[in-house]
């Protein structure tokens, strides 16, 4: 199944739930609105998801004299990928992670947090961008986005559901009554945001093992990245990024500071299975 069939089946399930989440608020008018919404949603998810959390994040694009060891390690790992040049964006943030989006290598972007370039060293940083860069080499990003996207708007059609609920809700009496009523305005306050966390987790948790494996080889070894993973495991429960839900799982590692019993829930595999894998045995590294 290749990830533009996943990415379409993926549009389908969020435009799908969307027409649902009309038809139980709004009845037949409400699903004609949310048909238009979801058809105007497809077309931004695709052509404009990246810049969506690029600018959802104040991401600001760099130039080479502004931060030219970052542009030589991503240089120098789009030669060894064959992969074109991406933007490269720095985010004002203190909170140590980074991202890429884009919906094909030919419209990538990598982000990095103020953070990240602070804490890490050049090798742990190449590791960091190795990964995103293996995001882009194995197509994830455009799924990544698009999940971003469509379910930031089921997040915001549920928080303005919550708000109409308390002013008599949408539409006239009879399409309320027909969309189900109290019933629609409780399932798209409760499950559709948690419908659209599923949907994330399922195009999410897999693919970081991936890029995990593809960045150590772009890398040429995997501590580089397994040092950073586990700084910024420890960064991330210190400083956590704030951040949306909508968008926690195009990150390298989880922007949120989360237990043990939130891994189950979470859109990326724990910080230590992912070492364990790079390496091949697990333990503690040691600086």
């Amino acid at each position: 199944m290749t990830n533009y069939f996943k990415t379409a089946l993926l549009l389908g399930l969020l435009t799908g739930l969307i027409l649902v989440i009309g038809q139980m608020v709004g009845g037949s008018g409400g699903m004609l609105m949310a048909l238009v919404f979801a058809a105007v949603m497809n077309f931004a998810a695709y052509f404009f998801s990246d810049k969506i959390a690029l600018a959802s994040y104040g991401a600001k694009q760099v130039t080479r004299e502004q931060a030219p060891d970052l542009f030589r390690i991503v240089e120098n790992l789009c030669q060894r990928a064959s992969l074109p040049l991406p933007r490269i964006y720095v985010i004002p943030s203190e909170a140590a992670n980074a991202f890429a989006t884009g919906r094909n290598p030919q419209h990538a972007a990598v982000a990095v947090t103020e953070g990240i370039m602070r804490l890490l060293n050049y090798e742990e940083l190449e590791g960091v961008i190795a990964h995103e860069l293996g995001h882009v080499q194995n197509r994830d990003i455009l799924i990544s986005s698009v999940a971003a996207t469509l379910a930031g708007a089921i997040m915001w059609i549920a928080h303005t559901a919550r708000f109409a609920a308390l002013f008599g809700g949408f539409g006239n009496r009879d399409d309320r009554d027909e969309g189900g009523g109290a019933l629609g305005y409780l399932f798209t306050i409760i499950v559709a945001p948690i419908a659209a966390m599923l949907i994330q987790m399922a195009v999410s948790r897999s693919r970081e093992y991936g890029a995990d494996a593809t960045g150590a080889h772009l890398a040429g070894n995997p501590y580089g990245l397994a040092r950073a993973l586990e700084k910024l495991h420890a960064s991330s429960s210190a400083r956590p990024l704030q951040a949306s839900p909508a968008t926690s799982h195009l990150f390298i590692v989880n922007p949120f500071s989360a237990g043990a019993i939130m891994n189950l829930f979470s859109t990326h595999p724990p910080v230590k299975k992912r070492i364990e894998r790079l390496l091949g045995r697990s333990g503690t590294l040691s600086y």
